[in-house]
């Protein structure tokens, strides 16, 4: 019989290999067609939809995207990666819970895919985003809210900086991983460091700067906003190609801490 865990285990992996398939495509869209990348988060999921299978993949980031985002909700939760209940402790784990509400978002978006084949908008692919952000501007400190959260991911856009560099992320990943690994990883997290800095200004801007709901940019429209930027472009556009790999290394290799309330600190490797 499969316990709680080792479902929780498989599901886990299916997200993490939900997410080597988005950035991926991301990375791959945003190197070969202006014409989709431009069209932001819509673009990868329209490129997605017209794979073989296409429908049949959206269905499966679906499941997997919603179990990456409650796999994070579960750290802040439950503190199931030991990061503890001090100030920094703290800060990982409400990180954790914004990349929990980042993927359900995604999911929702490849559920549109799935179930219309248009995503329902032939428009902007931050319309949701946009009407989000219209909601809480729309409260007497809406706009304090937004600039907060726009610094919250300056500090996000540091940390995977810092992962990137120091490759940290190291010890969540069992030792009969790749010996590439490091640098796939180290790759990946400069190229989101980028783009958490570009949708962190636009949530700024946004909150602090009277820029208003359509200045919000979600993960493909901060691609899309650097594509005039020569080098640093190609180099985002590589680093999520590569992080896309590096997130199907971790389907395989990632560390996943137990459910399991008695099973103790998880040993991560050191």
């Amino acid at each position: 019989m499969v316990d709680k865990s080792e479902k929780f285990n498989w599901l886990v992996r299916v997200g993490y290999f939900s997410r080597a398939i988005l950035y991926f495509v991301l990375g791959l869209i945003a190197l070969t067609s202006a014409q989709k990348i431009a069209e932001g988060t819509n673009g990868i999921f329209r490129a997605i939809q017209e794979f073989p299978l296409g429908t049949a993949i959206l269905w499966i980031m679906v499941v997997g995207l919603i179990a990456y985002a409650l796999f994070r909700f579960c750290s802040l939760l439950f503190d199931i990666e030991n990061n503890g209940s001090d100030a920094k402790g703290w800060g990982k784990r409400i990180g954790h819970a914004g990349s929990g509400i980042a993927h359900l978002a995604l999911a929702y978006s490849a559920y549109k895919f799935a179930t219309s084949g248009t995503g329902g908008s032939s428009g902007s692919s931050g319309g949701g985003a946009q009407e989000a952000a219209s909601g809480v501007l729309g409260f007497e400190f809406g706009g304090i809210v937004l600039g907060l959260l726009g610094i919250a991911l300056f500090v996000a856009a540091f940390h995977q900086a810092k992962k990137g560099i120091t490759g940290s992320f190291m010890h969540r990943i069992s030792g009969q991983a790749p010996d590439f690994t490091r640098w796939l990883g180290g790759a990946g997290f400069l190229a989101r460091a980028v783009v958490y800095t570009v949708i962190g200004w636009s949530l700024f801007q946004a909150g602090f700067m009277s820029g208003g709901a359509d200045q919000i940019k979600t993960l493909g429209d901060a691609v899309a906003s650097l594509a005039g930027e020569g080098f640093i472009f190609t180099l985002t556009a590589i680093g999520l190609l590569l992080f896309g790999l590096f997130s199907l290394v971790l389907a395989r290799y990632r560390i996943i801490p137990d459910l399991d309330s008695d099973a103790g600190v998880p040993k991560f490797r050191a």
